[in-house]
């Protein structure tokens, strides 16, 4: 894995964090937030001696709004200066993956917090958003944990479409993404060449590019063109056209497009993370070239195939705890500068 010493972080002057912080309240006035966030199981929920999870499929831990939105809602478990942010995938919400209650529990012995967060697109929201607004509500996310609970730095967990998320948001250089200190893509896959494979498709794909023509991009679809969540012709084309917004990994792109298209995740350290029995992998994509392909357009990041892996992982959810921890423990805190200073 290369990992570049010179992330955007690293060369940021003092002055851009001004502007994040300007009316940072102080530790005692932090006190504050407890009148717009919940402690899920009593006052003693923040305590580390009891851990994140209570039981099985029962997390511990402070659910808290960081936006101005009823969805904008996160949960997060431990209670530390350095939060990995896990962002999911299509439909989901919270508790997204089997591995996200021992990925907690392992965080916290390292003194990191684990943070679940809700967006607009979350659930049946997905097909009425964007990656764009997703970007943003996710920096809101990260400005609340630097304003509110005095963050000393994230690290980004995507899966599935959350991987998108990721790339996009880290392409905005957004004041806030300058705390990211590294970046996990779970399940990088193609939600064109997936969706490719359905016989409804071309002719839904036709019917967005014509609905967009018409200046009618952010009106709905036939409710044929996706069972789970109501579906405008920008989205359904941004997921589904060659080249779309959302087209960030798809096979048959050249590496001069993937560079172009992930280029720029060059700055912050990476890791992938490729389920090699991908079901919503199409049988005729060479998992081995693309994975590698992908961590070459990245500038080098760091490859992990796990063998017989599902897309969540939830049949080897051992395997990917233990990269990502790793990948964690490996580069940070340590492994990078601190942003604040």
């Amino acid at each position: 894995m290369h990992i570049s010493s010179s992330s955007p972080a690293s060369q940021s002057s003092s002055s851009w964090l001004f502007g994040i912080v300007l009316g940072r309240s102080d530790k005692a006035a932090s006190s504050k937030m407890a009148n717009n966030s919940r402690a899920i199981d009593g006052p003693s929920s923040s305590s580390s001696s009891v851990g994140p999870v209570n039981r099985k499929k029962q997390f511990r831990g402070v659910l808290f709004k960081y936006g101005p939105k009823p969805i904008q809602v996160a949960f997060k478990t431990g209670d530390y200066k350095q939060q990995v942010i896990f962002i999911g995938g299509l439909t989901d919400g919270f508790l997204a993956t089997e591995y996200l209650e021992p990925l907690a529990v392992a965080l916290e012995n390292e003194k990191w917090s684990l943070v679940q967060l809700l967006l607009s697109s979350s659930y049946s929201g997905y097909g009425t958003s964007s990656l764009k607004q997703d970007a943003a509500e996710l920096d809101q996310l990260i400005s609340y944990l630097i304003n509110k609970e005095d963050s000393e730095g994230v690290v980004l967990v995507g899966h599935s479409t959350g991987c998108q998320d990721i790339v996009h948001y880290m392409r905005t250089n957004a004041a806030c993404s300058r705390a990211v200190r590294a970046a996990i893509l779970q399940a990088p896959v193609s939600d064109r060449e997936y969706k490719a494979t359905l016989p409804e498709t071309a002719a839904m794909i036709d019917l967005a590019s014509t609905m967009i023509s018409e200046g009618r991009g952010s009106d709905l679809m036939p409710r044929e063109a996706d069972s789970e969540s109501p579906m405008t012709a920008y989205r359904y084309h941004s997921l589904c056209a060659y080249m779309g917004d959302d087209d960030l990994f798809s096979s048959d792109l050249s590496d001069d497009q993937l560079k172009t298209r992930l280029g720029h995740m060059s700055n912050t350290p990476c890791q992938v993370i490729y389920s090699m029995a991908d079901e919503y992998v199409p049988e005729y994509v060479d998992k081995k070239a693309l994975v590698e392909r992908l961590c070459r357009a990245m500038g080098g990041a760091e490859k992990v195939e796990i063998e017989w892996g599902n897309h969540s992982l939830s049949n080897r959810v051992d395997e990917a705890v233990q990269a990502i921890m790793d990948f964690v423990k490996r580069e940070g805190p340590n492994g990078w500068d601190d942003p604040w200073n």
